[in-house]
């Protein structure tokens, strides 16, 4: 059986409750794998876990502030008594903020001699809201990490993965806060990859790219089905021609999980973009 060796392990995983990383947990689950699943809302983790319980896996549900270390601490504590120990750590909390987004993709003349009501210009936006983006995901990331890595120095097998973003790579229009707190986090992958490697952490990340989930569905898709304008500039720059479900990124995290296949891997950032990355546009 593929990934037999990953049974018994255990996996923590923030942002647990979001579509992308619940079905990271039920993935490793799958495979003997006992999961914590933390998420800002215990509602929304408890959802999941008791999903996995019912296909007969191995799951605790945490309410967790990756913000506060504190909260942080206590879910340690109790995933530790409760399952013991991680050796899979999946950083996967994360999100945008209007704040940090501007309402149009270029800044025009007018938008400065003549501004429209409701247009957000890059000159408006809001320093909270981009502290508030770079917070959540590079600070939840590396306050995350500080916690429980101090459990997984010196085991063996263990790993962390960190969830970036194409826009890492070629940053989105409208998003830059975004897009610069995901390029600090593959940043962040490599820095710790290295800094890790004597005592014994493999860290990689996934470069998620266009994911269609009922979250997002109304901003791809119009009411018709078709698709938007910006979906169609996507589509159009993505060869394999679709978007992205979250069973496409399975065989990412269960390669980079497992150091059967990738134990000579650390500090990569795995695009799983359908070839987004790839095309030019011409």
């Amino acid at each position: 059986m593929l990934n037999e060796n990953l049974k018994n392990r255990v996996a923590v995983i923030t942002g647990g409750g979001g579509v992308l990383c619940s079905g990271f947990a039920k993935d490793l689950a799958k495979f003997g794998v006992k999961v914590a699943v933390l998420d800002l809302r215990e509602d929304a983790a408890q959802k999941v876990v008791d999903e996995i319980k019912a296909d007969g896996g191995a799951a605790l549900a945490v309410g967790c502030n990756v913000l506060d270390a504190e909260s942080l601490e206590a879910a340690r504590q109790k995933i530790n008594a409760e399952l013991g120990t991680c050796d899979i750590l999946i950083n996967g909390a994360g999100g945008n903020s209007p704040l940090g987004t501007t309402t149009k993709e270029t800044l025009e003349l007018k938008d400065i001699a003549e501004k429209a009501e409701g247009v957000k210009t890059f000159f408006d936006l809001d320093p909270k809201g981009i502290e508030f983006v770079f917070n959540l995901n590079f600070l939840g990331t590396l306050l995350t990490t500080q916690c429980f890595a101090k459990d997984m120095v010196g085991k063996k097998n263990v790993s962390i993965l960190n969830i970036s973003s194409m826009n890492s790579y070629r940053p989105l229009t409208k998003i830059p806060a975004y897009s610069a707190a995901k390029a600090a986090v593959s940043n962040f992958t490599q820095f710790m990859a290295v800094h890790f490697a004597d005592v014994g952490i493999r860290v990689n990340a996934i470069a998620p790219g266009f994911f269609s989930t009922n979250q997002n569905k109304t901003l791809l898709f119009n009411e018709d089905g078709s698709l938007t304008p910006r979906s169609d500039k996507i589509i159009s720059h993505t060869p394999l021609r679709r978007f992205g479900v979250p069973e496409d990124l399975t065989g990412a995290l269960l390669f980079l999980c497992d150091e059967e296949y990738s134990g000579f891997i650390t500090g990569i950032i795995l695009p799983v973009d359908g070839g987004f990355s790839a095309y030019s546009g011409v």
